[in-house]
C-alpha cells in the first residue's frame, strides 16, 4: 500500500484505554476485518477527518480543508490503542483539498483539529474504530534508538534529545526519545515532495522509546527532528532535504 496525498483554550483531554471486558456466557462473535463499506468521518467548522476502508472514496486516514479561511486543519491519531505515540497530519492545501495516509493500524483513535500557524485553536471528540483496513499495521513499542539508528539509512538528532530516523522502499519514520526529562522528542518531515501536507510523530512514552509510521512507497523530502514541552517548541534545527 501508498501512504495516500489526495490532491480553545480547553484543556486536552487525551483518550484513554477502554476498560477490561467483564467475561460472560455470551459467545464471542467474530467479525472479518474490513466489513465496513464506507468512512467513518468526524467534522469540525472547517475539518473533516475520515477513517475509511481501501475501496471507499477516503481510505486509510485523511484530513479535508473545508472551509476557505486562516486555519489549516489536522487529524490527530493513535494507532492499535498504543497511546505513547501520537500521529498528527496537516493539511495545508487550500478549501477542498484531502491529505492522508493509507498505512493505518486495526484500531485508530482519531480526531479532527484546526490550526493557525503551529498553534491548536480548536479540536474535536475521539473516536475509536476498528478493522477498517484489510491489512493493518503492526504496533511496535520495543524499538531502542540504537534499533532505529540500525534500522534505517537516514538520521537526524536534536540537542541530543530527540533523533529521527527513516529507510526508503516501503518507507518508515521512526522518531525517538533519548533525552531523560520532561520534553518530548517529535518528528516533522513532508513526503514526496508535497509541501502541502506535515506529517507529525509525537514520542510520548519517555526515554530511550521510539515510534514508527509508515508510508507506503512515498519518500521523506524534507525533515527534522524537534524536542516540545507539550505544545511548545524548545529545541530544533532548520529541515533538511532528502
Amino acid at each position: 500500500m501508498t501512504a495516500t496525498v489526495f490532491s480553545g483554550a480547553v484543556a486536552e483531554a487525551e483518550p484513554r484505554p477502554a476498560a477490561p471486558a467483564v467475561a460472560t456466557t455470551t459467545p464471542a462473535v467474530t467479525r472479518p476485518a474490513a466489513v465496513e463499506k464506507e468512512p467513518v468521518c468526524l467534522r469540525l467548522k472547517g475539518a473533516e477527518a475520515c477513517v475509511g476502508p481501501e475501496g471507499s472514496d477516503r481510505p486509510g486516514i485523511t484530513v479535508e480543508d473545508t472551509a476557505n479561511d486562516n486555519f489549516h486543519p489536522a487529524v490527530e491519531y493513535y494507532l492499535n490503542g498504543y497511546l505513547g505515540t501520537k500521529y498528527v497530519i496537516h493539511n495545508l492545501g487550500r478549501g477542498g483539498e484531502v491529505r492522508g495516509n493509507r498505512e493505518i493500524g486495526r484500531i485508530v483513535t482519531f480526531r479532527a483539529a484546526l490550526y493557525e500557524g503551529n498553534h491548536r485553536v480548536k479540536f474535536g471528540r475521539w473516536k475509536t474504530v476498528r478493522d477498517m483496513t484489510k491489512y493493518p499495521l503492526k504496533r511496535e513499542t520495543r524499538v531502542t534508538p540504537a534499533e532505529a539508528r540500525a534500522r534505517s539509512k537516514t538520521c537526524t538528532s536534536t540537542n541530543g534529545a530527540a533523533t529521527m530516523c527513516f529507510g526508503e522502499q516501503k518507507t518508515f519514520v521512526f522518531v525517538c526519545d533519548t533525552g531523560a526529562d520532561k520534553y518530548q522528542a517529535r518528528a516533522q518531515y513532508f513526503l514526496a515532495g508535497d509541501p502541502t501536507a506535515r506529517f507529525e510523530i509525537h514520542q510520548l512514552a519517555g526515554v530511550n522509546t521510539c515510534g514508527k509510521a509508515e508510508h507506503g512507497d512515498l519518500a521523506v523530502s524534507m525533515y527534522r527532528a524537534s524536542v516540545y514541552n507539550h505544545n511548545r517548541r524548545v529545541a530544533t534545527r532548520l529541515y533538511k532535504y532528502n
